[in-house]
């Protein structure tokens, strides 16, 4: 089972789950590679989150458009947020169990964009969505399931280290982003609509199907309604996770939270 992301209000005393202790600066050991016992094993009967940014990097890998992609690679689930449906990678039959689709005998087949909970096992990240300024604060835990032999291997790894290692920078900033949205979205901001009404069809929409939400926003002239630079307009209109990023702030702007965006 590949790791969790969590983005979780904490109390003032910071209290963790039973048995899950924050990682401090302290090693610990891991290595994932084809001469492991259980190589992927974490691949097979997963139930894998997927986030915003995450399907941005697939479905660009795979040459897919995004409506697509939702349609081959993804079903929707009730998770913790009662308001707004959580995205799973579909998995596809092999034999008596299911696997991730993009899993061959080599490994991964997209390894280099392979979404944010993959790069991070074997940690799982948590993120205090109850900060109200600032870089919202993260902790990292150590899993340990019984399958995995990776923990056996010698290499030492700091947070710091594994962070570097496994490009997760990208992928924390576009999912602490994607937190605060997941956080209004969770205040019920379409009460009245019930589930799957416009403006819950809208927020999916910018959240999962970039290329849908390029077209309304062209539509709608959205980029014109805001102070934006002409080198904003270019990088928005030109890269999806910079649209991403627009989407984001407008679904704060039109649902009544502090957004970023400047109207004219």
């Amino acid at each position: 089972m590949s790791a969790l992301l969590r983005f979780e209000p904490m109390t003032e005393s910071k209290e963790f789950p039973e048995g899950l202790d924050p990682l401090g600066g302290e090693e610990f050991t891991f290595e994932c590679h084809p001469g492991v016992s259980c190589f992927t094993v974490c691949c097979k009967n997963v139930e894998l989150d997927l986030y915003p940014y995450d399907i941005i990097r697939l479905r660009k890998r795979l040459a897919l458009d995004s409506e697509t992609f939702m349609h081959t690679h993804t079903e929707l689930k009730k998770g913790a947020n009662p308001y707004f449906p959580t995205v799973i990678l579909k998995l596809v039959a092999n034999g008596q169990k299911f696997q991730c689709p993009f899993l061959s005998d080599q490994g991964c087949t997209v390894y280099e964009d392979r979404p944010a909970a993959c790069r991070t096992y074997p940690l799982e990240r948590a993120v205090d969505r109850s900060v109200e300024r600032g870089r919202p604060k993260e902790f990292y835990f150590l899993t340990n399931h019984g399958y995995c032999k990776g923990h056996y291997e010698p290499q030492q790894n700091t947070v710091k280290q594994w962070i570097r290692s496994q490009y997760l920078e990208q992928f924390n900033q576009m999912n602490d982003r994607w937190a605060e949205v997941d956080t209004l979205f969770g205040s019920n901001p379409w009460k009245g609509e019930g589930s799957g009404g416009p403006k819950q069809q809208l927020a999916f929409m910018v959240c999962y199907d970039i290329d849908g939400f390029r077209e309304f926003a062209a539509a709608q002239h959205l980029l014109d309604h805001y102070r934006l630079s002409r080198e904003q307009k270019k990088k928005i209109n030109e890269k999806d996770v910079e649209l991403l990023k627009f989407g984001f702030e407008w679904l704060k702007d039109i649902l009544g939270s502090r957004s970023a965006l400047i109207k004219k």
